[in-house]
């Protein structure tokens, strides 16, 4: 499956992401992107030229042999002025939460918590715990 395809959703855009990767941070990380708004953030860093400008390179590793997330152009991203214009607060805060998963981003939980809604909350809950003890399934 192609990483941009517009058919995918969200979880299946993660999926195609983790093959090969075995650092349960980075597969909680990249998890909550793909269920957070179907996907939203890892179809902005797959497709979006200008967040990929601001640090001069894509944001979706496609260089190794199997694609993945750059986090640290993502950690990048989030210390560049004007990243997060034309997105809504919880957005952002799911993309700082993600981050600080895989140690790239320090949040205040509190600020994180306000911007959130209860199902958002969930997710990052979800993911919190995934990075820490691993996928329960």
């Amino acid at each position: 499956m192609s990483v941009a395809s517009d058919r995918a959703t969200g979880e299946e855009l993660a999926e195609s992401l983790l093959e090969g990767v075995v650092n349960e941070p980075m597969r909680a990380a990249t998890k909550l992107l793909g269920a957070h708004g179907d996907g939203y953030w890892l179809r902005r860093l797959t497709d979006d030229q200008e967040l990929a400008a601001m640090v001069d390179h894509p944001l979706i590793d496609f260089s190794g042999r199997y694609p993945t997330v750059d986090w640290d152009g993502v950690g990048h991203l989030l210390k560049t002025p004007g990243s997060s214009r034309g997105v809504s607060r919880s957005q952002a805060a799911v993309l700082e939460f993600a981050a600080s998963l895989v140690s790239r981003c320090p949040v205040q939980i509190g600020r994180i918590s306000h911007a959130v809604n209860d199902a958002e909350f969930q997710l990052l809950l979800g993911a919190m715990e995934e990075a820490s003890y691993g996928d329960p399934r």
